[in-house]
């Protein structure tokens, strides 16, 4: 029998994420015994300790999961791709890309004190919303819906994506399309993480082509802004057929800039490095 253990963070929505992974391997390889491993990470245990975002807080939400990998105490890990550093161990590859559930960044509650920790979020709500405070938020999303129906905030902007993989859909007010809030790169992918040195059959059935392509061009943007959390950037691409638009955000000091660059999807790299240099001219 083939037996996967899972790791991932600990959260509801870490685990929601591995149940996605699960059936969709279960779907192919029924007889698999698949073992969801929660591992408390580093960014977990010191989150409250956060109040804006620090250079590499996303290495601390993943650096005990890779190491569980790398020991071989676990078979894969089921990240969200976005919460990924744009560089990662090259004995740690991304094996796996799901199909993308929503990018899109999404409102609950309404604009008068906005509760978000994400710089991107921050800079681009400013611009909608220029009456409206905008304050950091901390905790999982149960701990920030708490916050909110206590009335420390009066509104919260999330992903729509894992709104949605909590079967919380039905508490969001507004959702912002693309160009009104650039997305995260990578947002609304589950990123499935391997070693180098093993190959992984099973997870044919999970990896998206179009979600593939998407990730290679955003993550590509990110990275060569050098882009962590505190930097507010954002990447989206869609691909039609062979054809791939890449959208792109970033502020700098006061500057907003945004740009956008078609190509073919098999240039996916190039774009996303292309759009970065576009948009720091």
């Amino acid at each position: 029998m083939l037996t996967i253990r899972i790791g991932t963070r600990s959260s509801p929505l870490a685990l929601a994420q591995v149940k996605v992974i699960a059936d969709m391997i279960r779907a192919s390889w029924p007889d698999a015994e698949i073992i969801p491993v929660p591992i408390r990470t580093s960014g977990d245990k010191n989150m409250a300790a956060f109040s804006s975002d620090p250079q590499g807080i996303k290495g601390m939400f993943t650096h005990e999961i890779e190491e569980s990998l790398r020991c071989g105490e676990i078979d894969i890990a089921v990240h969200s791709l976005k919460d990924l550093p744009a560089n990662i161990a090259p004995d740690l590859p991304i094996v796996a890309y799901s199909k993308r559930g929503d990018p899109r960044d999404a409102l609950i509650g309404d604009c008068g004190v906005i509760g978000t920790s994400s710089a991107r979020r921050r800079v681009q709500l400013a611009g909608l919303y220029p009456g409206s405070k905008i304050v950091p938020v901390r905790g999982n999303i149960g701990t920030r819906l708490r916050k909110l129906d206590e009335g420390e905030y009066s509104g919260l902007v999330l992903s729509a994506a894992g709104l949605e993989r909590l079967g919380l859909s039905q508490r969001i007010t507004r959702i912002f399309t693309a160009d009104e809030i650039v997305p995260s790169p990578g947002q609304g992918i589950l990123a499935c993480q391997g070693r180098s040195d093993r190959d992984y059959p099973y997870l044919e059935c999970v990896d998206d082509e179009y979600a593939h392509f998407c990730a290679i061009a955003e993550r590509s943007f990110s990275r060569c802004l050098g882009s962590g959390c505190n930097i507010p950037a954002g990447a989206y691409a869609e691909v039609d057929g062979e054809y791939m638009t890449l959208r792109g955000f970033f502020a700098d000091g006061g500057r907003i800039k945004r740009a956008m660059l078609s190509g073919s999807r098999r240039e996916a790299e190039s774009i996303g490095m292309r759009l970065a240099e576009v948009i720091m001219s």
